[in-house]
């Protein structure tokens, strides 16, 4: 992985950006962003995790985050990431009314057994796309993205 896709500075606010493999859609079910949104919090309660803004889109989502406590970001991130992708794909597989289930266990497989750091599949894009926001203005930037994206995608009207 690039150097410039790393947490450099461990008390800074990050702008980070995680994908599903191959931009599946697999939060279009509220179950799949409950997950996420549970895990969210719970990094936030227990890890220290401080979050200034999020989205979750259809295949990805934004955070301005920073950290409060001894955890630090990469662990907080990279736990985030095996948790919900262990609790996400139990979930699909478990629901009966997943019509796509076969389809994007296929796609997971694939991923899984093209990237050596994993044994059976792959939910995660392995990278995480951040950038570090030095000032206010930077912060404010990312922020306003963050509310426009799910309105030039179309899945929202308004950012409120």
């Amino acid at each position: 992985m690039s150097s410039k896709y790393k947490f450099h500075n461990p008390d800074a606010i990050y702008f980070v950006t995680f994908s599903v493999i191959n931009w599946i859609d697999v939060f279009t079910r509220n179950l799949y962003k409950d997950i996420l949104i549970d895990s969210i919090k719970y990094c936030q309660k227990e890890k220290g995790l401080v979050v200034h803004g999020w989205v979750i889109m259809t295949n990805h989502v934004h955070m301005i985050i920073s950290k409060n406590g001894a955890w630090v970001l990469p662990d907080i991130i990279r736990d985030l990431k095996k948790f919900t992708a262990y609790k996400i794909t139990g979930a699909i597989m478990e629901n009966s009314q997943e019509s796509r289930r076969e389809w994007m266990f296929n796609l997971f497989k694939r991923a899984g057994e093209r990237n050596s750091n994993n044994t059976n599949w792959q939910f995660w894009q392995q990278d995480n796309h951040l950038i570090e926001l030095s000032d206010a203005k930077m912060q404010e930037q990312k922020l306003n993205y963050i509310h426009e994206n799910p309105v030039r995608t179309g899945l929202v009207y308004n950012p409120e």
